[in-house]
């Protein structure tokens, strides 16, 4: 099995969730205590020392009586998060032993998505190990394992990559999963990627790459054909994966012969630019820069969304271009909020979160543009970000498509 830098982190076993809940929630409690108190000082300082009304604001912890009062708030924040932690961690043989329930694997999603980063470096067990699941379970990539939990395995494998702040039971809309579906329709057996989403794209794509040669070279039966679908950031964790494939001479891209994007923001979208925006204009004074702390509490992730960064393979380092696997079919699919179809320039505002020429793949500047041909290209009308995962139309598209051997 080939080498994958995963990250590690807490499993699912019903025996521990409830406690490894408690424990991360409980650290996030006192980690945005302490960023207030840093936010509150900040601004006593500027204030307390007459700071310009623009400009760079004072830098270093208050002095004297004020700094005391400070240092002993932060004092008493780690001594009561260290005794809680200890605290829940003798209590959890004693907690009821339960399924992670849906709610609250949507809650868990999206706490990785804001700060997802952050839970990986200060060992929050709250962070989301990336892996396959099938049925909401993680699968062990083992040929035995593999066997035993796909008795009847096809040699058609989907791999379906959800979005920011979302999981892989997420695929399921309004009584719909496109996996489900097309594993009907079709024959393929669906597999479903489960990652912390705001750890950087690139990361989630190595990572992925790795689990691919993994799943590829211990499937129980040959694989003939390997089709990815992404939904949102899921595309651009796929197209980072490609890469990374590429550059560790990985064998599963030459078994994935098409991979399809539901409204992926490949150029940028809409609510990271305007946060960065926000960033900036709260960083002018001294008075409101501590302020803008909070608004830059956005994970690697979200930050990759701003300009639909896939980076950090040799392709970026060496600045070539974006090379497309060679044999794979890629297709794209864009949504607007529009029900009819009018002036493409009117368009821009796309699903409501990724405009429509990002999800197309288009781009000002030629040399950036994907090079996905119009025949491979749909735009679907009235629909959002979130209609593309339960959409009748939408699936028929997917169906059409790889139903079709070219």
């Amino acid at each position: 099995m080939s080498a994958h830098h995963g990250h590690d982190g807490p499993a699912d076993a019903p025996t521990t969730q409830a406690a490894s809940d408690l424990i991360g929630t409980s650290r996030l409690v006192f980690a945005g205590f302490d960023g207030v108190t840093d936010v509150v000082e900040g601004m006593h300082r500027n204030i307390s020392g007459l700071a310009p009304l623009v400009g760079t604001s004072r830098a270093g912890p208050t002095r004297g009586i004020t700094g005391l009062v400070y240092r002993n708030i932060r004092r008493v924040s780690t001594l009561v998060g260290w005794g809680l932690d200890t605290g829940l961690d003798r209590l959890s043989p004693l907690l009821p032993v339960q399924e992670p329930s849906p709610q609250r694997e949507a809650a868990r999603s999206v706490v990785n998505g804001v700060l997802g980063d952050y839970l990986v470096r200060s060992g929050n067990p709250l962070a989301i190990p990336t892996r396959f699941r099938s049925d909401g379970r993680p699968v062990d990539l083992e040929r035995g394992a593999l066997e035993s939990r796909f008795p009847e395995p096809s040699s058609r494998l989907l791999i379906l990559v959800h979005g920011l702040c979302m999981n892989d039971r997420q695929w399921q809309r309004q009584e719909h999963d496109h996996g489900v579906a097309l594993a009907h329709d079709l024959g393929y057996t669906p597999l479903y990627l489960h990652y912390n989403s705001g750890l950087r794209v690139t990361e989630n794509g190595r990572d992925f790459a790795g689990l691919l040669e993994d799943l590829v070279s211990q499937w129980p039966v040959p694989v003939e054909e390997l089709v990815i679908l992404g939904h949102s950031m899921g595309g651009l964790v796929s197209r980072s994966a490609c890469r990374w494939g590429q550059e560790y001479g990985h064998h599963w891209p030459t078994r994935l012969k098409k991979i399809i994007f539901l409204g992926t923001p490949h150029h940028g979208a809409t609510l990271e630019r305007l946060g960065s925006g926000l960033d900036y204009l709260l960083g002018i004074s001294p008075y409101s820069a501590p302020i803008s702390r909070i608004g830059k509490i956005r994970s690697a992730g979200i930050r990759d969304l701003r300009e639909g960064n896939i980076g950090d393979t040799a392709y970026d380092r060496n600045g070539a271009p974006e090379r497309f696997l060679p044999g794979t079919q890629y297709y794209t699919v864009a949504a607007t909020t529009q029900s009819s179809p009018v002036a493409f320039s009117t368009l821009e505002r796309g699903d409501g979160l990724v405009p429509l020429k990002s999800a197309l793949g288009q781009h000002r500047d030629n040399a950036l543009c994907l090079p996905i041909p119009p025949e491979r290209q749909a735009i679907f009308h009235g629909l959002n970000h979130f209609d593309l995962l339960n959409n009748r139309q939408v699936y028929e598209r997917l169906l059409h498509w790889l139903g079709c051997s070219q």
